[in-house]
């Protein structure tokens, strides 16, 4: 099937649509700065103190909906549906025919609906892609962006790994919250966002840039995907296996076929890795890595996504997977760019 790509300033000039006006006046009351809907920045941030919280708008809300939401995505997506309750969440992913991920995504119990939280660039695309294999199933698909507001707390006194069952653990009072271990992400109405940041301001929790979350998703582990690089990969070469994202007992899904050989008959040819360089400007999604130690210039990975922060360039990078492991990396036309991998 047809990719389509997209201009990454349409793109944003789309988002920048869809913000709730309330929740980017309430921000911009509060000093926020936007260079754009999907990067929001405080002036001068404070350092003080292991708190933080942040503004998420690079992701989106898809809300599925009806009667047969449930049996309709467990024939899309990769993880068991059933599995997916009111207090427990999980990533996933969508794929085309060929097993190759179109999105990644959270997915979280709402009531008798599902929220799937997925990169804003990609959702109008996929919301058009379930689309189509809905039919006569009494399901409803909706962009709920506007409606729903997503806010990130970290807090570094909180140690991650201790208790590696509770990740995506899932709680919903007046606000639903999915636990990402020494991070939590709220979903909240616009409203309830406004006072939700209020409050836990006064509890000590720091504005920070929106793209210093991206920055935590990616030391996390997180895959998420860009337009540039939906259908790149098959699941397991984004970690979602290891990741609990993919079950291998569900039966079928647009993929699955492709997806279960690979886990059947051997492993992925490539992985995920988490990487970290000096590079002055963040190195764009699926920018070439090359091997020095091969003494040639041929691709042995790209880069997934990446983001700068704390003094360094922390990235997840797509790699071959060489029976030596002997990598001497650097980014393509950057010879001085050299790429340390580092445990995810």
């Amino acid at each position: 099937m047809f990719k389509q790509r997209y201009n990454r300033d349409t793109l944003k000039s789309i988002i920048c649509l869809l913000m709730n006006p309330n929740w980017k006046n309430f921000l911009l009351s509060k000093n926020a700065l936007f260079d754009n809907d999907t990067d929001i920045v405080f002036p001068s941030p404070e350092r003080e103190g292991n708190k933080r919280i942040y503004p998420i708008a690079h992701l989106g809300v898809l809300t599925i909906a009806g009667s047969d939401a449930a049996k309709f995505l467990q024939g899309q997506i990769t993880c068991n549906i059933n599995d997916i309750t009111d207090i427990k969440s999980s990533l996933g992913a969508l794929c085309n025919p060929k097993g190759r991920a179109i999105t990644t995504f959270l997915l979280v119990k709402n009531s008798d609906a599902f929220l799937m939280i997925l990169p804003q660039e990609l959702l109008a695309s996929v919301k058009k892609r379930l689309q189509m294999y809905v039919l006569r199933s009494k399901v409803t698909l909706t962009d709920s962006s506007d409606a729903l507001c997503l806010i990130g707390l970290y807090d570094e006194a909180s140690q991650p790994g201790e208790v590696p069952e509770q990740r995506f653990a899932t709680s919903s009072q007046e606000n639903i919250v999915v636990n990402l271990q020494n991070r939590n992400l709220i979903i909240a109405g616009a409203d309830n966002a406004q006072a939700l940041w209020e409050k836990q301001v006064q509890l000590g929790f720091l504005p920070e840039d929106s793209a210093q979350w991206r920055y935590l998703d990616i030391i996390s582990g997180i895959p998420w995907l860009t337009a540039e690089t939906s259908e790149e990969f098959i699941p397991q070469m984004l970690n979602l296996d290891k990741l609990g994202g993919i079950s291998f007992n569900k039966g079928c899904y647009t993929g699955q076929e492709i997806v279960a050989r690979t886990h059947y008959l051997g492993k992925a040819k490539r992985e995920m890795f988490l990487a970290e360089c000096d590079a002055l400007a963040t190195p764009e999604p699926n920018s070439t890595i090359i091997d020095d130690s091969t003494g040639t210039e041929q691709s042995v990975g790209k880069v997934l996504y990446a983001q700068n922060g704390q003094n360094t360039c922390k990235m997840l990078v797509i790699l071959q997977i060489f029976d030596t492991n002997a990598y001497n990396l650097r980014l393509k036309n950057h010879n001085q760019d050299k790429l340390i991998l580092l445990t995810v």
